[in-house]
């Protein structure tokens, strides 16, 4: 049957070229011919009838522009609605870059794939997950020592331990085996690289040794108190060490000469660092060499090059009155100095040497800092290890430690890894997270828990 106002079937069917005053007018008299059974259909299907599928009909930059306004886990949601919103909704790459560095994570713009951020933010989601419900690492040993370990340090999956017993291990972290041992001195510091261990030690000395063969092909003589740190630069053929005699040494690290003691600190110096400088001011620019040496109260900034004599450009505190201690650990990265006191963690602009800031943790006194980045810090006092997220000042996760042995000097425990506290990026939360050597002599080893 067709309606009195249309020509043919088809016409009265799809309403072709009817305005839409006579369209609502042949739907009203189509409603009035209808039965209860054509009303209750065209009342279920009404409802789908008016929907509309924006993302389908819209530009792909305008579903991008309003996909931005929904937060991820609504975003995770929407996908399910279809196949096509899935799509669309995976491969709009800002939405999930901005969530992933909302996260912490790092972008690397240089990716293309449409689909790649979306998968990077789920496995970002689920590494968040554990640090919030402390599930994030594991633990493990490593046993060999007969004596008290003194002396860790890190580098590129193996870890070094000098210790009492006479001795240096360097360990494999990963298997947990030892790779070379060999006989040195009382070890208070060590520092490493793929030939050569360099040692602090409580007998006065600074010491360089060969891995290969486990020759000592160095001998420092010259502090009149314990050597407590060390570092050195090949490129510049210097070694630097702090010592319990109050002074900083600089030596020629191949001929073992000294060529200066630099004096100004009244306590022990308990932490020297060499590094490139990254910023320009009046007193130094990109690409010169830096020493830092901190006591109990105060940071000193020296200039170091290929001239044998230098003077103090800096001494920073945070207590004129020296009645706030620092903590034994320094960061130095070439852009700021960092180190922590009872009253917080200090951050120093190493142009300016003015202070950036002081991060405060009122639930939480006298927290040491082990690792500072962009993006994280890693801290730690007596019974638990800390993440921090600097961006909002706020502990994001805890981790417990047993009863580990305590160094004033901070040699006895440090951080492993470091890049991943500038963003993790899905790669750089594996291998070791904190090492500390324990009163039984083994050293207890924080690690990241593969993903899962």
């Amino acid at each position: 049957m067709k309606c009195k106002r249309c020509t043919n079937v088809r016409d009265c069917a799809v309403g072709v070229g009817m305005p839409w005053k006579q369209k609502n007018e042949t739907l009203d008299h189509l409603i009035s011919l209808s039965g209860a059974v054509q009303l209750r259909h065209l009342s279920n299907n009404l409802e789908t009838l008016l929907k509309r599928d924006f993302l389908k009909l819209l530009p792909l930059e305008l579903s991008f522009y309003l996909l931005k306004w929904l937060d991820p886990q609504t975003l995770l949601t929407c996908c399910l609605v279809s196949k096509q919103w899935n799509k669309v909704i995976s491969a709009c790459t800002e939405v999930w870059q901005i969530a992933c560095r909302n996260l912490g994570w790092q972008i690397d713009d240089s990716v293309q794939d449409a689909l790649h951020w979306k998968k990077v933010y789920l496995k970002a989601i689920l590494r968040m997950k554990q640090l919030e419900d402390h599930e994030a690492f594991e633990t493990s040993s490593l046993i060999g020592h007969s004596a008290r370990v003194y002396a860790l340090y890190y580098k590129d999956g193996l870890l070094c331990t000098g210790s009492d017993d006479l001795s240096a291990k360097l360990w494999d972290v990963s298997t947990g085996q030892c790779v070379y041992g060999i006989q040195t001195h009382t070890c208070a510091a060590v520092k490493f690289d793929e030939q050569k261990l360099v040692t602090g030690s409580f007998d006065n000395t600074v010491a360089c040794w060969e891995w290969s063969s486990g020759a000592r092909t160095q001998h420092f003589r010259g502090h009149t108190g314990a050597v407590f740190s060390v570092d050195y630069n090949d490129e510049l053929d210097i070694l630097v060490s702090g010592s319990a005699d109050f002074t900083v040494k600089v030596w020629a690290l191949s001929a073992g000469t000294c060529l200066n003691t630099l004096t100004g600190h009244t306590e022990w110096v308990t932490k020297v660092v060499l590094q490139k400088c990254k910023v320009k001011s009046l007193l130094h620019s990109p690409g010169d060499y830096i020493l830092l040496s901190a006591d109990k109260y105060e940071i000193k900034i020296w200039p170091i090059g290929r001239e044998i004599n230098c003077k103090c450009l800096k001494t920073l505190s945070v207590s004129e009155d020296r009645s706030i201690c620092l903590q034994p650990r320094l960061h130095f990265d070439g852009k700021y100095i960092v180190c922590s006191s009872a009253l917080g963690l200090y951050q120093w602009d190493f142009a300016s040497y003015d202070i950036l800031r002081v991060i405060k943790t009122p639930e939480i006194a006298n927290l040491a800092l082990l690792g500072f980045g962009d993006v994280f810090a890693l801290l730690f006092d007596n019974r638990y290890l800390y993440i921090m997220d600097l961006r909002t000042e706020s502990l994001i996760s805890r981790w417990p430690l047993p009863e580990y042995r305590k160094s004033k000097r901070g040699s006895s425990f440090l951080a492993g890894e470091a890049s991943w506290l500038n963003g993790l990026d899905g790669h750089n939360d594996t291998g070791l997270v904190f090492a500390t050597s324990m009163p039984d002599h083994s050293i207890h080893l924080v690690l990241w828990k593969e993903h899962g």
